[in-house]
C-alpha cells in the first residue's frame, strides 16, 4: 500500500507539483491545474502582484484546494532570495518557499554555495524550505542537514525538456535521503515524469512541459497519469535487466523439452 506524500507534516494527495508561468492565459492555467490534479502550485513572488490590487494569476487559484508554494525565481544571490522569501511571507502567501538561488544566467544552474547559505538562514527564520539544486548527492545531503524540508534536484536545465539526464544521481539522492526528493526542472513529456517516479522520487515539479505544450490541459492530464504510473511501477518493483532473452513461457516441464 502506498502512503501519501508528506512534507513538513503536511499531506498531499498528488505527487505532481505544477508551476504558474508561461501559460497562454490565466484561464488555461486554471484548467491545466484542474486537469493535473495537483495539490500544490509554485508562484514566483517577484513576478506576481501580491497586493491583489489588479487581476492576478492568484485570482485563478482555488487556495481551498491548492496550496501555494512561493518561489524565489530570478534571485541571483542568497541575500536577494532571503529578502524575496520574507516579502512573500509578509504579503500573506506562506512561510513555505521553493528556494532558488541562480548561479548562471544562461544555464540557470543553481549557485549551491548561496543556496546552502540561504537555506540555513531561512530555516532559522521559521521557513519551510524546499531548495532547488543540482542533481548532486553531496549537496542534497548538506541541504537536508541544514534543515531543508525536502530537496529538489534538477532532472535537466530549467525549461530544456531534456528529461532525466543523470538517473543514477537521482537514484543515489533518493537512497540516502532523509527528506522527500522532488525532481524539479527538465521534464519534457509524460515519459520523463514516469522515469523520475520509477527512480524512486517522491514527486515531480514541472511548469514549461505543461504550459508550453500545444494543448496544456491535455498535457496536464498526461502528466498526472504518468506520475501515478511511475509511482506504481516503482512500488511494484521492475524485473532485472538482462543481456539475453528469457522466455515468457518457461519450457521447464514441457513434454519433449530439454529443460
Amino acid at each position: 500500500m502506498d502512503q501519501p506524500l508528506v512534507i513538513a507534516g503536511r499531506t498531499f494527495a498528488s505527487r505532481l507539483i505544477v508551476g504558474t508561468g508561461k501559460y497562454p492565459s490565466h484561464a488555461v492555467m486554471k484548467a491545466a491545474h484542474d486537469a493535473s490534479g495537483t495539490n500544490m502550485v509554485t508562484v514566483a513572488v517577484r513576478r506576481v502582484d501580491i497586493t491583489r490590487k489588479t487581476e492576478s494569476l492568484l485570482d485563478y487559484i482555488d487556495t481551498s484546494k491548492i496550496f501555494l508554494l512561493p518561489n524565489t525565481a530570478a534571485c541571483y544571490t542568497a541575500e536577494d532570495a532571503i529578502r524575496t522569501a520574507r516579502l512573500g511571507r509578509e504579503a500573506g502567501m506562506s512561510n513555505w518557499v521553493k528556494l532558488e538561488v541562480i548561479g548562471d544566467e544562461r544555464t540557470l544552474f543553481p549557485d549551491n554555495e548561496g543556496l546552502l547559505e540561504a537555506t540555513r538562514v531561512l530555516v532559522k527564520d521559521g521557513f519551510i524550505v524546499l531548495p532547488y539544486t543540482n542533481d548532486d548527492p553531496v549537496m542534497c545531503r548538506k541541504l537536508a542537514e541544514a534543515g531543508a524540508a525536502a530537496v529538489m534536484p534538477l532532472g535537466a536545465p530549467i525549461g530544456s525538456g531534456l528529461g532525466i539526464q543523470n538517473p543514477n544521481n537521482i537514484r543515489i539522492i533518493k537512497e540516502q535521503a532523509t527528506v522527500p526528493v522532488i525532481v524539479d526542472a527538465g521534464v519534457g513529456t509524460a515519459s520523463d515524469a514516469a522515469v523520475a517516479m520509477e527512480l524512486g522520487a517522491d514527486g515531480v515539479l514541472m511548469n514549461t512541459a505543461i504550459a508550453g505544450a500545444d494543448d496544456p490541459v491535455a498535457m496536464a492530464t498526461a502528466m498526472k497519469l504518468a506520475v501515478q504510473a511511475g509511482r506504481l511501477a516503482f512500488l511494484a518493483g521492475r524485473i532485472p535487466r538482462k543481456s539475453y532473452a528469457s522466455a515468457s513461457s518457461p519450457l521447464h516441464g514441457v513434454v519433449g523439452s530439454k529443460a
